[in-house]
């Protein structure tokens, strides 16, 4: 292998010592220490003020949520109410109106079965009267008819006996 080169050497250089931390006070540093020291205390009142703010706004909203609420009550119980009273006046006015009609309807049928009972009387005594004239007529007729038949019969008799008599004679 023909001629090979050496491998390259590498030298470590030492890290360099760490850096020393001086305190040096400066007004920026106080500044940013006080200012962080109000920002917190300020964060800290900003949240008890919303809480407190959650708070009222939680009782008002409950309060006022209750108020609705009772007042939605009170107007449905005076909804029912004067639905109720109506109610009950419509109901005692169908009740006059079913007596009045009931009433009305047995005057009604009172005088028409005095009426039924007028007209039947009528038919029945007018019915008598043509059953006597028919009794009247049928039993004349029936005379009649026995007189004609009886005058037959003598006719019939009286010319038999004639009969007999002239063959008798001949």
């Amino acid at each position: 292998m023909g001629g090979r080169s050496p491998s390259p050497r590498v030298e470590y250089i030492p890290a360099p010592p760490p850096p020393v931390t001086v305190s040096t006070p400066t007004q920026s540093l106080e500044t940013q220490i006080a200012l962080t020291k109000v920002s917190g205390e300020q964060n800290r009142l900003n949240m008890e003020t919303g809480a407190e703010l959650d708070r009222l706004n939680e009782e008002f909203y409950t309060g006022q949520d209750l108020r609705r609420y009772r007042a939605r009550g009170a107007e449905e119980r005076l909804v029912r109410e004067t639905a109720g009273e109506q109610e009950r006046a419509t109901t005692e006015t169908r009740g006059q109106q079913e007596r009045l009609t009931i009433g009305t309807t047995g005057a009604e049928t009172r005088r028409t079965r005095e009426t039924e009972g007028a007209q039947t009387r009528l038919t029945r005594e007018t019915e008598g009267q043509q059953r006597r004239q028919t009794i009247g007529k049928t039993a004349e007729e029936t005379r009649a008819t026995n007189l004609q038949q009886e005058q037959f019969r003598r006719y019939k008799e009286n010319r038999d006996f004639q009969q007999s008599r002239d063959a008798y004679k001949a």
